[in-house]
This record gives structure tokens, C-alpha cells and sequence, in this order.
């Protein structure tokens, strides 16, 4: 089993355990829980021997191996599954010594390396890793396309299949649902629940861990403490463990005064000095209980709306897609949708159905190629994507974003707020004393993620479009996110992996499929088992699965001749080729110029640079700066236009 005994850790200056103890037996599924900077990461490079205690010990069985997703994001040439394969040490080993046999003709040892790769599953290694591949959200056919091809999120789903890849007898997963979508969240559910190995799970998805894990392991005041079930019956049995601790905190504080007023009052009386002074020494040994601290530390809310027209927003027999060689390719058809103030709206449907395309087209930034997009006088929309996190000026402090959106509103004619005002307002989002004004270059995915929420709440949005808010946002947050929402009085699209935000928030399911946009006919719980028939279905030959999951019959099916078929798929393959020409092209521009810009923010955060000799050099990278955000912005929007119309092309296949 691991082991942890009387382990303190320090990094730096600060202490992150201190005598904590921790058993995990085989087979056992442990979520990792606690604020950011408790030690969780810490805790994992301790087991995977990269830290060492400042004293205790850890120690697990010297034949376990160990998976783990690596931190750095993959590159190289190689085929994705081929690097998916590689997450199989002991495979390659193997496969280097059959090699190594054949070049020296030894029979007998490629005999015994045969009969080995059979014990290991090595024949059917390249199945194993493409059915990962396909789970995580990969294309049929994208498993040969070279790793360097994939943009940061693609590439760390790369990384988490190589994880999970491994015959591991202990695997460590930190925050795996971050670059993931609902679909493959539930499909890695399935796969954590069938595995035989023991399981250390970081997340800040209750769901996930619900599903996932059987105890939480709950990182606090430099010590581990571990519940048993997940992590709904975990806040439960915290919650009446903190009210038990709080009455206690009371009634000791309550004895405390009153020792305290007896001392004060008789110690200076000879008849009760004695008594006086065996209280004080009372009070000195008597441990103090800490008083609960359980409140959030981020509070917000949405201010009500300046103006709430009904409709705020309607699409009218609306179609969208992309243009290749002056035809069009649909991604969804006939879309007709009224959004009102109160409506609250969860968009569903598998990976590359249209989601992100719908969204686009209720912001306004993707013009529809039939149809009318009709917005109310007096709409004002607040988008959050992930492109509005990378948007942020890392030059620029929180409170200088929010003061650069208020020089605009006094443009307009209205009176800026004070300065104690806009700090007031970030603090509710965890940017308090110096972190105010620090540039945002160094920050956190949590932390930006929090400032581009903060900017659109600080504009009164009455329509609220979320595409994927809480990748890097940790319990405390997400939980204010849903608090703030419940309050919020426009309407509210919502597409999210975290399946209690749309609970909590959300009371109607939009599925998008099949370039359809229509009404779920169950819960978001029926959800999973509608991808399972879809997927049944798809593997049966059928293309489409409608809201009631009852397939409908491709029409390849019906396809009158082999001849015929053969032909068809000549032709898409023609059609295909130009389109995933410019995808690769386009994903090394977004990857070049992703690079520039990470250069030059590491430049842009050295505290030197703005001194004032160094104005005409700060100048030059801030100009850099504004004209590669500018281009990469361009190249990802291409690029994302590119992908959907080859997604488009490949479902009519």
C-alpha cells in the first residue's frame, strides 16, 4: 500500500504538511481535495519520488509502477498513437529486445519476447491506445496525424491517453477533465470506474469524483484527513464536523470569559488570589479550538441588467457553416430559437456537433450564411470563451482592465466608479492587496479565468453566453460561479463539462446534433446513456441519433452499388484533402504565434522593463505585442472555422 507517516513538506518558506499520515491500500480510489497552495501537486511529486519530506516517510511497493499525466505538453513528428503506445514502458522495452534479437538472428529469444508481448497484450496495443484516442474526443483517422499538428488542449488529451495507456498499479491524475468536454468527461468516468489499479484523483468536478472515487483525502491546516464516500457525502460530513467545532469554539470562548472576568476582577484580593491564579494557569494550558472557517473566500454577484428587452434575441430558420470552393457546408440548418430574460439553457450534443458554432452565432461573431439573427435594442451580451482569457493585456494589472472599461463608460457620458470601488469589486474574486496591481502576465489559467468572468459580470450583461467557464477554476470558485448565476437576471446559455453548474443553474437542455438544435427529451442523468446509443449506433452504420435515441438510417446505407459507394468516397477524399491542407497549415501558424506571444509576455513580465530608460524597448514589445494577439487571434479563428468546416465534411461522409 502507499504510506505516508509523520510527513512534513516545506517549499520555500511555506509549510504544506506537517506530521501528516496517509494509507491508501491497493485497489483503493482517493480524490485529493483542498484550497489552492495546500500542497496537492506537492503531494503527488512526493509520491512519484520527485520531492523529498523535510521529515517523515513515504513508501509504496518497489514493483508498483506509476502513470502520471506529464506537466509538459507533447510535441514532435510522431503519429498520436504512436506516442499514445509509448505510455506502455514495459511494451517498448520488449519491442526494443525483439528487435534487438532479430538483428542478431537469436531465435530462442525472439521466442520467449513473442510469448512475452502475448502475455502483455502487446498484439493488441494499437487497438488499446486508438479506443483512448477515440474516448478522449479523436476523429476516426486523426490517431496517424503527427503530435505537433494538435493545438494545447488536443495535445494534453495526447498526454492524459499516454497516462491511462499504462499497465499502472498506482495512477495519479491532476485535474484530468480541464481540456475535456461532457462527452469525454463521461467516457473517462467509465474508464476510472473499470480500473483495477489504485487511484489518486485531483478535480474540481464534484460529479467526477462523485463517480469516480470511494474516500477523500482532504487537504487542511498542514495535515490529511480522509472521508469515506465521495465528495457530496464528504461536504456533508465536513459540514457537521465544522457546526460541531464552531459550537465547541463557542462554548470554550464563552468559559474563557468567564475565567478571564474572575481573574481580572479578584486577582488583586489576597482571599482569592490562589483562586485567580490557578485559572490563569488554567487558560495557558488549555488548547483553543480555531474558530470554522468555511466561507468562500471569492462572493460575487451580477448586477441587474440596465435594460432587459423579451425577446432579448431571436434566430429565425437560421443556417451556419463554411465555404469551400464557393459551396456551402453546413454545420447547423434550420435553427430557430427566442431567447427571453429568464431563459436558462444548457447546450448538449456530441463533440464537433455545432455547440461552439451556436454560441458564435448567438454572440454575434459568426454571421449566419441563411436566415435572420434578430437581437433586441438593448441587448448586451457577455461572451466568455477561452479566447477572451488569452485576450487579456499581460502588461495590464486587474484594476487597470477595469479602469481602461470605465474610461470608456465616461466617454459615453456616465460617471466612472472610484478607485475603492473597482478594488472592492475584485476582491469578491480573489484579487486583494498587491495582487490588484500586479500585471497579469505570471498569473494562473484560475487566475486569468477569473479576471475575464470579473470583467464580463462588471459590464451588466443581460445575456450571458459560457462556453466552458470552469476549466482552472477550483471548488470554491465554481461554487460562487453557480451562487452568482442563480441570481442573475438575463438569460443564460451554457455549454460546460461540470455537470452540477448545469444543474444548478440551467432548467432547459438544448441538444445540438445532426445540425439540429432541439429540445432533450430527458434529464441531463438520461445524457449518458444517449451517447451510448449514439455510439452504438454509429458502430451499426447509422449516423444520426435524434433527442429520443432512436437512430436514424445513414444514407450510405441505401447506397445502390459497392461501385457507387467506392466513388462517393474517392470524391470526399478529394474534397477532404485542400480543407486538411489548410488546418495543418493554419495549426502551425496558431502554434508559431503562440510561442511569439509567450516570449514576449515573459519579457513584458520582467519588473525592469518599465523603468523609465526602458520606455522606447517597453513601447516596441507592448506594439509586438497588440500585433501578434491580433494575428494569432485572426489564425485561431481560421483555424477553428477550418476544423468545423472539415468536421462538417467528415460527418457527411
Amino acid at each position: 500500500m502507499l504510506e505516508l507517516s509523520e510527513v512534513t513538506l516545506r517549499r520555500g518558506p511555506k509549510l504544506l504538511l506537517e506530521g501528516a499520515d496517509l494509507r491508501v491500500h491497493p485497489g483503493q480510489k482517493v480524490g485529493l481535495t483542498g484550497a489552492n497552495g495546500t500542497g496537492k501537486s506537492s503531494l503527488f511529486a512526493l509520491v512519484r519520488d520527485e520531492l523529498h519530506p523535510d521529515a517523515g516517510s513515504v513508501a509504496l511497493p518497489a514493483d508498483w509502477r506509476i502513470a502520471h499525466v506529464a506537466q509538459q505538453t507533447p510535441g514532435g513528428e510522431r503519429p498520436a498513437i504512436d506516442f499514445v503506445i509509448d505510455g506502455d514502458t514495459e511494451l517498448r522495452a520488449v519491442q526494443r529486445d525483439l528487435a534487438a534479437a532479430e538483428q542478431a538472428g537469436d531465435g530462442v529469444r525472439q521466442a520467449a519476447l513473442h510469448g512475452q508481448l502475448e502475455a502483455i497484450g502487446g498484439y493488441t496495443a494499437e487497438s488499446r491506445a486508438a479506443r483512448l484516442l477515440h474516448g478522449l474526443g479523436f476523429a476516426i483517422g486523426d490517431e496517424r496525424r503527427p503530435v505537433s499538428s494538435y493545438s494545447g488542449g488536443w495535445r494534453m488529451r495526447l498526454a492524459l491517453a499516454q497516462a491511462l495507456m499504462c499497465r499502472s498499479d498506482l495512477l495519479l491524475l491532476d485535474e484530468p477533465t480541464n481540456h475535456l468536454d461532457l462527452d469525454a468527461v463521461i467516457w473517462l468516468e467509465g474508464w476510472l470506474k473499470a480500473y483495477s489499479g489504485t487511484l489518486l484523483l485531483i478535480s474540481h468536478d464534484r460529479d467526477f469524483l462523485d463517480s469516480t472515487v470511494e474516500r477523500i483525502c482532504h487537504l487542511e491546516r498542514r495535515g490529511l484527513k480522509v472521508y469515506t464516500g465521495g465528495y457530496s457525502a464528504f461536504e456533508r460530513q465536513r459540514a457537521e464536523q465544522l457546526a460541531q467545532q464552531q459550537a465547541a469554539h463557542e462554548r470554550q470562548q464563552r468559559e474563557v470569559a468567564h475565567m478571564r472576568a474572575f481573574v481580572d476582577r479578584f486577582r488583586a484580593k489576597a482571599t482569592k488570589a490562589r483562586q485567580a491564579q490557578s485559572r490563569l494557569k488554567a487558560l495557558e494550558r488549555m488548547e483553543l479550538i480555531a474558530p470554522a472557517h468555511v466561507d468562500s473566500p471569492f462572493r460575487f454577484e451580477f448586477p441587474q441588467p440596465a435594460a432587459q428587452p423579451d425577446p432579448l434575441l431571436r434566430l429565425e430558420q437560421v443556417h451556419a457553416g463554411y465555404r469551400v470552393d464557393g459551396s456551402e457546408r453546413r454545420v447547423l440548418s434550420g435553427i430557430s430559437l427566442s431567447l427571453r430574460p429568464d431563459d436558462r439553457i444548457a447546450l448538449l450534443g456530441p463533440n464537433g456537433a455545432g455547440k461552439s458554432t451556436l454560441i458564435k452565432l448567438l454572440a454575434g461573431q459568426l454571421a449566419p450564411t441563411a436566415g435572420q439573427r434578430e437581437p433586441a435594442q438593448g441587448l448586451a451580451i457577455g461572451y466568455f470563451a477561452q479566447h477572451q482569457v488569452d485576450q487579456l493585456d499581460p502588461a495590464a494589472s486587474p484594476l487597470k482592465h477595469l479602469e481602461r472599461i470605465e474610461a470608456a463608460t465616461e466617454l459615453r457620458g456616465a460617471k466612472p466608479a472610484t478607485e475603492q470601488r473597482l478594488r472592492d469589486f475584485l476582491g469578491g474574486f480573489g484579487f486583494t492587496g498587491e495582487r490588484v496591481t500586479d500585471p497579469v502576465a505570471p498569473f494562473s489559467g484560475g487566475e486569468k479565468a477569473r479576471l475575464a468572468l470579473a470583467l464580463i459580470v462588471w459590464q451588466r450583461p443581460n445575456l450571458l453566453l459560457l462556453d466552458e467557464p470552469t476549466n482552472h477554476l477550483d471548488l470554491d470558485m465554481r461554487l460562487a460561479l453557480s451562487e452568482a448565476l442563480l441570481g442573475f437576471g438575463g438569460a443564460l446559455v451554457l455549454v460546460s463539462h461540470d455537470r452540477h453548474l448545469l444543474r444548478v443553474t440551467c432548467d432547459t437542455l438544448l441538444l445540438v446534433n445532426g445540425g439540429r438544435a432541439e429540445p432533450f427529451a430527458g434529464s441531463l442523468d438520461d445524457y449518458p446513456a444517449w451517447l451510448a446509443a449514439r455510439a452504438k449506433a454509429v458502430q451499426g452504420g447509422d449516423t444520426d441519433v435524434g433527442s429520443q435515441t432512436t437512430p436514424t438510417p445513414s444514407d450510405a446505407a441505401d447506397a445502390g452499388s459497392r461501385k457507387d459507394q467506392r466513388r462517393r468516397e474517392a470524391e470526399q477524399r478529394a474534397r477532404l484533402q485542400p480543407v486538411k491542407k489548410r488546418v495543418d497549415k493554419l495549426e502551425s501558424d496558431v502554434e508559431r504565434l503562440t510561442a511569439e506571444q509567450s516570449a514576449l509576455e515573459q519579457s513584458l513580465a520582467d519588473p525592469a522593463l518599465y523603468a523609465d530608460a526602458e520606455k522606447p524597448r517597453l513601447l516596441k514589445l507592448l506594439a509586438d505585442k497588440q500585433r501578434i494577439d491580433t494575428a494569432l487571434e485572426q489564425a485561431e479563428a481560421d483555424w477553428l472555422d477550418a476544423a468545423a468546416e472539415l468536421e462538417a465534411l467528415q460527418a457527411q461522409a
